[in-house]
């Protein structure tokens, strides 16, 4: 469970900020997805080599 702590005179917009960026960091919503079909080894393993082909040819622009 995630838990919040508001310090004293901290704005609410500021507390809510902080919350939205643990339940992200947490990837609660996101384990729910990927639990509600199973997917085979080599599919999860396909899709992991294809994310880091991506996020390697990103790199490589930006180096150019």
């Amino acid at each position: 469970m995630l838990k919040i702590i508001i310090k004293e005179g901290e704005n609410i917009e500021r507390a809510l900020k902080r919350y939205k960026r643990k339940h992200r960091n947490v990837k609660v919503m996101q384990n729910l997805r990927e639990g509600q079909f199973f997917t085979k080894p080599s599919v999860k393993r396909r899709r992991e080599i294809q994310k880091a082909e991506y996020i390697q040819n990103i790199r490589d622009q930006e180096d150019i």
